[in-house]
């Protein structure tokens, strides 16, 4: 299901579009939204999407940072599409709904290996 009011005709979009899009495994399947971009301050560029998964109706999720390279939209599904399953974000990188992540290059680190993609900054 197309989110409501997202068009995207060019490679541009607003961050406030990019909020709520869901996230869509290899299959197809729907594991969660877009929860929050996370951009570098000095040089603009997007490091990370949060992506909130698990719970129920936003109850319980956990927050998952995403290289924004791991993330494709796929004009069919009207979301972001992840070359991953299911069971590889439940061992990925997280953070509880209600608290901060530690946004260090350490922790960063762990993220993009994870996803076996080189950090943005290197």
């Amino acid at each position: 299901m197309v989110n409501p009011g997202l068009r995207l005709s060019h490679d541009l979009i607003a961050s406030d579009k990019v909020v709520g899009i869901y996230v869509y495994d290899r299959n197809g399947n729907q594991v969660g939204s877009i929860e929050r971009i996370i951009l570098e301050k000095r040089g603009g560029r997007v490091a990370y999407a949060v992506m909130s998964f698990g719970g129920f109706l936003g109850i319980g999720d956990d927050h998952y940072p995403l290289p924004w390279d791991v993330l494709d939209y796929n004009t069919d599904l009207g979301g972001f599409q992840v070359n991953i399953t299911k069971e590889q974000l439940e061992g990925a990188p997280r953070y509880p709904a209600d608290e901060d992540f530690d946004w260090s290059a350490e922790s960063g680190r762990r993220v993009y290996d994870y996803y076996g993609i080189p950090p943005y900054w290197v």
